[in-house]
């Protein structure tokens, strides 16, 4: 059986270990959504991964409402970025875009007032981070038709094509975490009755279109999906996810995209606590590309997933931020570096870039 320090080619991409790097929103950008000279140095420290995947990044202004985060719409964005796959490139690393559309999570802060998008008019709970500080988020009006054929589907594009440009080497597209694809996934938020509605073959339409333009774009050998399939993400949920994830994970397949991830977090999480059981084996069944799980794991909880067939690689968040060199510690069983949850999300070098290699 494979371990975590084995390679595993991941569609286009060689990655010399099997430990990946997993999105992580960290708000180091600035407010025009251009990376900063600091970001180059953060996600060069940690190229050792077998595979980087970037934080997530806006594909346009409507799908954009966190602060400090960035995007890749425009050339300022993208010759940000290439400074950071260069450095990565230059340590020997790889990278892949994470694609990312908020939906009915965008403040209106950040849209020039304007409404946010979705599946439906629904409102996400809770408030949003804005600049102004926490508001309330607003209800969202639901996409027409032609708005996502049109203007959706060319952001995507032209995201996929940006991404490229920049010099990744493929993109992910988000549909996790609640938000806009997974708004059109889960049905307590999509409440359509037109072709993108109802039945589960019309809610996994979003992202078979979303999936089938990106791979037009860069190839289904660069092309990897996110999801979350096992309980309530920012407000989103589903009466019976198993046939819609394992559904979600048929279709991919048939597209030959170069991965899956998928964010299951356990009952007990120490960030996100799930409601039902890890679906990943059955999801797995439908899918017969590389699956990569996420979530609360160590290194004998990713052991015993690639040592049962259930994984074929694991992705690590919290863990990269405070240690730079994980692959190397976890291989030489040297002890982990705890994370500071305060500076998540700060704007300076704290908690960011000064985690230190083991000695």
């Amino acid at each position: 059986m494979p371990s975590l320090f084995d390679p595993i080619r991941l569609g286009a991409v060689e990655c010399p270990n099997r430990i990946l790097m997993a999105p992580l929103t960290r708000a180091r950008g600035t407010r025009d959504h251009i990376p900063t000279e600091m970001m180059i140095k953060y996600y060069q420290q940690r190229a050792s991964a077998g595979l980087i995947i970037s934080e997530a990044i806006g594909i346009s202004k409507q799908g954009l409402g966190w602060p400090y985060t960035t995007g890749i719409w425009n050339n300022k964005q993208v010759e940000g970025w290439k400074r950071v796959t260069d450095a990565v490139h230059a340590s020997g690393g790889r990278i892949v875009a994470q694609l990312w559309h908020m939906g009915r999570m965008v403040h209106p802060s950040f849209v020039d007032g304007a409404q946010p998008v979705s599946s439906s008019a629904t409102c996400a709970p809770g408030r949003a981070h804005t600049y102004q500080g926490r508001d309330p988020y607003a209800t969202a009006r639901a996409l027409t038709p032609q708005e996502i054929t049109g203007p959706l589907m060319e952001q995507y594009r032209i995201a996929a094509q940006n991404s490229m440009r920049a010099g990744f080497d493929g993109v992910q597209i988000h549909a996790a975490n609640g938000y806009l694809i997974d708004q059109f996934l889960r049905d307590n938020a999509n409440l359509r009755t037109d072709k993108y509605g109802g039945c589960i073959k019309n809610r996994i339409r979003l992202l078979r279109e979303v999936t089938a333009a990106v791979i037009t774009e860069v190839g289904a050998d660069k092309t990897s999906v996110r999801l979350s399939p096992n309980g309530d993400a920012q407000g989103v949920n589903d009466s019976d996810p198993l046939p819609l994830f394992t559904a979600a994970a048929a279709m991919l397949d048939t597209l030959n995209i170069a991965f899956l991830e998928l964010r299951e977090s356990p009952r007990d999480g120490t960030l996100f606590k799930a409601d039902r059981d890890q679906m990943a084996p059955a999801i797995g069944e439908h899918f017969n590309a590389p699956l990569v799980l996420n979530s609360d794991l160590d290194a004998e909880k990713a052991h015993a997933l690639l040592s049962s067939s259930i994984a074929d690689a694991v992705s690590f968040g919290r863990d990269f931020i405070s240690n730079p060199d994980l692959p190397r510690r976890l291989a030489e069983g040297l002890p982990l570096a705890p994370y500071d949850k305060n500076t998540f999300y700060g704007q300076g070098t704290e908690g960011y870039i000064d985690y230190p290699y083991a000695d």
